[in-house]
Parts: structure tokens; C-alpha cells; sequence
């Protein structure tokens, strides 16, 4: 049997023709043959001679292919099989081989077909056209005309054509690019990338860059190179064909040698074709990167799914890849007097109209919470120092603390807060005077644990992190995932340096989403690029890039490789260990040629059918329920204000005064209205639903403990309160403070398990 690549799909239907006609013709030959034998009429043995014929044609055409491109294959073996018993007039053993090449060409054509199928859908989905709005004209053009800036109209059920900006939000079928099973809603001005699908009513988009420079562009031409390209385990087994061809050969001769019986050779020959090394690794592999695809991983070529699945280093890039990208506001801090809710509602209301990505983080938190901004007016931005407007009457500023300004006791506390948590301090003032500190940083991926945890249980044995930022920025997150060492303020030059280092201690894989990550990407065995957010530059350089914004993608294709490579070799050497003992036992005369052909065959069959377990990656036997997991994800965020009146509650008791009465109230009733239904409804909806993926209602018995204790710290909360119901007595303080801080405590590592362990679960 021939190993071969794939054809282009240009040129699909007709090679398909050429193999099915090669086989119907065999087959048919090799049936007339038979007919004619039982029926006791003359002409079987030439019916069988012309199907040996047949075949032997296009397989010595093969073999000169092959020998011209200097590789010496498993097609000489056929060729010596076919011509070997033309001239013994063993017809019908010939005409079981011919069948054999014939079903081989075809199981191959059609496995890789398989294979590449989820590759090919790339280039097929490709959107041709464009609708780009001219004045009050709707123009549709080339999509290779569409040029930066333009005004795109993306129809609905289209596919979007070009990265771009929306004006005014929508609703997009993501699952191509990232697998995300549910339409995912952009806000006005977020970004949406090419190769998305529009899901809601037409909306305009407004392109930031030309097709050709676009994600799906991108996607597309990793599709074309990835179907180019052989891994090493395939050109190692072109290899091992070379040192097994002497091997048969070799065992054929000493069988005719010793024996004298021609027929033991030609059987020896017959089952030595080495067809389950040629077709099972390239099969596995090919296999292994269509998996990966529909997993929201391209992979260039084999050669880096392979190296993949033997790395044993890994080197991560910290801001955007181990961490979102972005700052996030963490926490409120508010002076006494001032709830979480009307910090927010200000410093939205003039950050709202500022560019900059702290601005943003503000503007998140308060829709997150649920908070409605009010218009804003005379705001200015001083650049370095903050932005001011007015917002209700009132004269509101965000932004740095002003030198000369007089630093009160609670604005101290949220300082220090703020350098021990590693974050960035915005101070909101309102008329002249201080009444909040919100805390930003660059929040860890919910997912990052997890990852790390199936990378090393995929074999990676030393994770590092490599960063351009600070040391104590680096050395928290390390710390936080477990990590082996850390490299921090590393520039482009340093982070080429490590990964020369890491290279001659194992296989390195380097990940990263910036264009300062470009260089060490291509420069480690294998570059993986996040593209959702990341630089063009960065999935230009990268042998591998991750679709979506989800590190776990960097866990699953390191599982797919793995086992990938494994079935690939498994196949190949299962297939070689029975070829080797069906050519002893044709070298003892224990298999005729006829018997061999068919042996043969069978183990092909068996190998290829092995090797395409690749398509298919053992998961969770029932993944979590995306709407469930998706609605209890967003009820967290909106229950961050929440915890935040929890903890200022506690903050505030330094003694029985009315105001640290009502803080303390308006938190229990918090607790009773907010987070106590969503912890009931978690128990009673959510971890019934997770008890699947998790292996059983083990899985969650933990996380119910802490329900019960939450609930438990609340009614002693709400006891308390009852005992006074007019003002906190100064001898409830002291425990009504440590029941505010375990409170807080205890929610704030509940949500973040919550959100590590089951919000990053696979789901359905």
C-alpha cells in the first residue's frame, strides 16, 4: 500500500474516482475469477492474473515516484509481491494483494479525509463578500476590498468578514473559532474578530483591519500550512520502511534458500508489506491535529503536534496569557458613610468617558454590579493624574491622590491594602473630599490552576513563568499556581535567552500573546499563541495558536498530542510485531500466499481503526450544563458589591455607633436577600447538575460544608442583631466583627473555588 499525502482539495473528486475505480476493478476481477472457479468454467486464473496486473501498474508507477524523490518505501515490497506471484502463478494470492493496495489507498484517502475535515471547513466558511455601508448605501464588495476604518454590515446568520469595533454591540455564534456552545454577547465597543457568525439582528461593524490581516485570514493560512506538513514520527516511519524492506527480503531468500519451496517466499513477501507503520502515524497524527482544531487549537504542521506531545518544559508569558489582559477593579474600599454602590455610580459616570484601560475596568464594575452611570458633564482628563466632571451636582474625580491632600485613617488602610494586594489605587472624590478607593489588578485566569494541573499530568514536568513584569507582580502569580521558577522585567532579548536554556535541558514549549513574545515564540520547539486578543505578530511566529481566550485550550491540545503520538506508535508497532510474525509463519510454510494476503490485510485494517482513536479524546462522560454554569458565573459578579458590604461592614465596627449600626444591617441583609439564595440555589440546581462531570456528589460535598457554614455565620449575624434590635451593645462588637471577617473570609475563598474548580469545568 502506498503512503501518500492527501490530495488538495481542488483535486479531491478525482483521486477519489481514480482509488474507487482502482478498487471496483480488482474487487471485480477478483469475484469474476472466483464465479468462474466454482462454476468449474476455464478463465479464473486469468481473471485473477489481470487484477494482479491492475494493480501492479499504478504501484510501480509509485515506487518510481518514490525513487525519483529519493524514498525508498513499502511500495517495492508490493511491487515485488504482485510480480512475484505473476511469476509462480499464484493468481488468486496476487489478486488478494491487489485488493489489498487497492483497499489500503482507499481506507487511507478516506481516514485523512476524516481527519482533515474539521481543517477544511476553515477555508470553506471563508466569507467571499462584504456589505459596507457608503453614506446611506449599502455596497457589497469583494472581502478583499474591505480596508480599515470601512463600515461593514454583517447580515444575520453571515459570518463576520473582518476584525472590528462594534458602535453598538451584538450577539455572535463564536463555537468555530472557540467551541463556546452558546452565543456570546459583545457590548457596545468591544471588539469582534472575523470568522464569528452573527447571531442576532444586522449590525454594523466597524473594521480595524483589512481581510488579509484579520483572525480568521490568520486561522485560515495555518489551515493551508498544517495541511503541508509531515511530523517527524511520520518521516520516522518512512525511515523505518528502509531498514524493514532488507529485513523481508532478507527472510524471503533464507526461506527459499532452506527450503527450496518458492511459494514460502512469495507468502513472506506477500505479508511483509510494512502498511500499518506507513499508514497508522501519519493517520494518527492528522487525526491528532483535526481533534485539536475542533478544540479551538490550530497546529501548523505534525512535526509541532508531535513535538508537543514529548515537551517536557514549558515557559508562559504572564499578562494576557496566565493572567486576562486587562485590569479589573478587585475591591471597594469606601470612607465611612458611603455604600460600594454610590462609589461606583460616580466614578463610572465621568470614567465613562475616558480612553483609558484603568477607565474601562471602572465602567465594567459598576454594569457588573449592576449599577446605572448618570450623565456626566465638564469632564477633563489630566493625563497622569485622573478625570474630573460633574455628576448630580456633585463635583467628582477619579484618579491619583492628590500630594498635599491630608490622608485620612480609612484611606491609609485602603492604601496599604492596595500595595499588599499588588494592585492599583483609584481614589474617588465627591465635592473636594475622598469617599472610596477602588483596587485594580490584572486578575489570574479562573482556569490557570486547573491548566497547570492537566499540563503536568500531561508530562510537563517544569512550568516557569517569563515575564516583562515586575518582580513582585511575577513572583505572586508564581506563588498563587504552583509554579517552578520565575524570570521577571525579561525583555524580548532575555526571553530568547531563557528559552536557548530550556532547550538544551527538553522540549520547550513557550506561550504568549504579545508582540514581545513573537521572538521567543519561534524561537522555542514549539510556540503556542493566544489569537483572541493577542498580536497578529505573536500567531505569525507561534506553531500553534488558541483560538479563544481560554488557557485550558494550552491542557487540551497538550492531551491530544500526547495521545496522539501514543496511538500513532502504538499502531505502528503492533502493526510491525504481527507483520514480522505472519512472515515467520509464512517463512514455515504455515501461511500460504493467499493466507498471508488476507492476514495482511486484516492487520492493516485493525491499525487504521486504531489510529483514528486520535479523533476522539476521552472527557468528562457528561459535561457540565453550559446555561447553568454560564448563569451562577455572571450571579458571581454581580454578587461582588455584595462581598464588598460585607467586609466594610466588618471594617466599620470600632465601636457601637449608629453609623456602624446601620452598616452592619444593611449587611445582613445582604446576606439574606443576595448571597444566601444564591448559595441555596448552587446547592439545589447547580451541584445535582455537576455531580456528572465530577464523578458523583462526592465531587461537591466540600463546597456544600461551606454552604452550611455561611449560613450558619449569617443566622449568628441575624441573632445578634435581634438581641439589640435598636443598637449594637459595645459588648457584641468584638464577635460581631469576627463574624463579619469570617464571613468575608470564608465567601471570598468559596467563590474563588467555585470558580476554579466548577465555572472551568468542560461544558455541554
Amino acid at each position: 500500500m502506498e503512503h501518500t499525502s492527501a490530495p488538495p482539495d481542488g483535486r479531491s473528486r478525482p483521486w477519489w474516482l481514480r482509488e474507487s475505480a482502482l478498487l471496483v476493478a480488482v474487487v471485480a476481477l477478483l469475484l469474476a475469477g472466483g464465479i468462474l472457479w466454482f462454476s468449474g468454467v476455464a478463465g479464473a486464473g486469468a481473471c485473477w492474473a489481470a487484477a494482479t496486473i491492475v494493480a501492479l501498474a499504478p504501484t510501480a508507477w509509485w515506487v518510481a515516484r518514490d525513487l525519483r524523490a529519493r524514498r525508498w518505501g513499502a511500495d517495492s515490497l508490493a511491487v515485488l509481491a504482485l510480480a512475484s506471484t505473476l511469476a509462480v502463478g499464484e493468481f488468486l494470492a496476487g489478486a488478494v494483494i491487489a485488493v489489498m493496495v487497492a483497499t489500503g489507498r482507499m481506507l487511507e484517502s478516506g481516514a485523512r479525509r476524516r481527519a482533515g475535515r474539521d481543517l477544511t471547513a476553515l477555508l470553506d466558511r471563508a466569507p467571499r463578500v462584504a456589505h459596507v455601508r457608503a453614506g446611506s448605501e449599502l455596497r457589497s464588495v469583494p472581502v478583499g476590498d474591505v480596508r480599515e476604518g470601512d463600515q461593514v454590515v454583517v447580515l444575520p446568520g453571515e459570518v463576520v468578514p473582518v476584525d472590528g469595533q462594534l458602535p453598538a454591540g451584538g450577539l455572535f455564534d463564536e463555537s468555530a473559532l472557540t467551541g463556546e456552545p452558546l452565543p456570546v454577547s459583545r457590548p457596545a465597543d468591544d471588539t469582534v474578530h472575523s470568522g464569528v457568525v452573527n447571531a442576532g439582528a444586522a449590525v454594523e461593524v466597524r473594521a480595524t483591519a483589512s481581510a488579509r490581516d484579520s483572525t480568521y485570514a490568520g486561522v485560515v493560512r495555518l489551515a493551508e500550512t498544517a495541511a503541508a506538513h509531515t511530523a517527524p514520527v511520520a518521516r520516522l516511519a518512512d525511515r523505518a520502511a528502509v531498514w524493514f524492506l532488507p529485513a523481508a527480503l532478507t527472510l524471503a531468500g533464507l526461506a527459499w534458500l532452506l527450503t527450496g519451496v518458492v511459494d514460502r517466499a512469495v507468502a513472506v513477501l506477500v505479508t511483509a508489506t510494512p502498511c500499518p507503520l506507513l499508514l497508522a502515524v501519519p493517520i494518527a497524527v492528522t487525526a491528532g491535529m483535526s481533534r485539536a482544531s475542533r478544540a479551538g487549537v490550530v497546529v501548523k504542521d505534525g512535526a509541532a503536534l508531535e513535538s508537543l506531545g514529548r515537551a517536557r518544559v514549558l515557559l508562559l508569558d504572564k499578562t494576557g496569557t496566565i493572567t486576562v489582559g486587562r485590569p479589573d477593579v478587585v475591591d471597594v474600599i469606601c470612607a465611612p458613610g458611603v455604600v460600594a454602590e454610590e462609589a461606583l455610580r460616580l466614578a463610572a459616570s465621568v470614567e465613562f468617558y475616558s480612553p483609558h484601560v484603568l477607565a474601562a475596568a471602572v465602567v465594567r464594575a459598576a454594569e457588573t454590579a449592576g449599577v446605572e452611570r448618570q450623565p456626566g458633564g465638564d469632564v477633563r482628563e489630566e493625563p497622569g493624574t485622573g478625570v474630573s466632571g460633574r455628576v448630580g451636582g456633585h463635583a467628582v474625580r477619579v484618579g491619583r491622590w492628590p500630594a498635599a491632600r491630608a490622608v485620612p485613617a480609612w484611606a491609609e488602610s485602603a492604601a496599604r491594602r492596595g500595595r499588599l494586594d499588588l494592585a492599583t489605587v483609584l481614589w474617588v472624590d465627591r465635592d473636594g473630599e475622598p469617599i472610596a478607593a477602588l483596587l485594580a489588578k490584572d486578575r489570574v485566569r479562573p482556569d490557570a490552576a486547573r491548566t497547570m494541573r492537566r499540563l503536568r499530568a500531561a508530562g510537563i514536568t517544569s512550568i516557569r513563568l517569563l515575564t516583562g513584569d515586575r518582580v513582585d507582580n511575577a513572583r505572586e502569580v508564581a506563588a498563587l499556581l504552583e509554579l517552578d521558577d520565575v524570570r521577571a522585567e525579561a525583555t524580548p532579548g532575555d526571553k530568547l535567552e531563557v528559552v536557548a536554556a530550556a532547550r538544551a535541558t527538553g522540549l520547550t514549549v513557550m506561550t504568549g500573546d504579545g508582540i514581545n513574545d513573537a521572538p521567543a515564540l519561534a524561537a522555542a520547539d514549539v510556540g503556542v499563541a493566544l489569537g483572541s486578543r493577542g498580536a497578529t505578530a505573536a500567531a505569525q511566529a507561534a506553531d500553534a495558536v488558541i483560538l479563544d481566550d481560554r488557557l485550558a485550550r494550552l491542557a487540551d491540545a497538550a492531551e491530544i498530542a500526547r495521545r496522539s503520538r501514543r496511538l500513532a506508535v502504538q499502531s505502528a508497532l503492533a502493526g510491525i510485531g504481527l507483520s514480522f510474525v505472519a512472515m515467520v509463519a509464512a517463512a514455515f510454510g504455515l501461511l500460504p500466499p493467499v493466507w498471508g494476503a488476507l492476514v495482511q490485510e486484516a492487520i492493516d485494517v485493525a491499525v487504521i481503526v486504531n489510529a483514528l482513536r486520535a479523533l476522539r479524546v476521552p472527557g468528562a462522560a457528561d459535561p457540565a450544563p453550559a446555561r447553568l454554569v454560564r448563569r451562577f458565573e455572571t450571579e458571581h459578579e454581580r454578587l461582588r458589591p455584595a462581598l464588598v458590604a460585607i467586609r466594610q461592614a466588618a471594617d466599620a465596627l470600632g465601636g457601637p455607633t449608629a453609623e456602624a449600626d446601620h452598616v452592619v444591617r444593611r449587611a445582613r441583609d445582604v446576606l439574606f436577600r443576595q448571597i444566601l439564595p444564591h448559595e441555596a440555589a448552587e446547592e439545589h440546581e447547580l451541584y445535582p447538575a455537576l455531580a456528572g462531570p465530577l464523578g458523583g456528589v462526592e465531587g461537591t460535598v466540600t463546597m456544600s460544608r461551606t454552604h452550611t457554614e455561611i449560613a450558619r455565620l449569617a443566622r449568628r449575624l441575624d441573632r445578634h442583631l435581634q438581641e439589640s434590635p435598636e443598637m449594637i451593645q459595645p459588648d457584641q462588637v468584638d464577635d460581631l466583627r469576627a463574624t463579619l471577617y469570617g464571613l468575608d473570609a470564608v465567601l471570598t475563598l468559596h467563590f474563588t473555588q467555585e470558580e476554579e474548580a466548577f465555572f472551568t469545568l468542560p461544558v455541554s
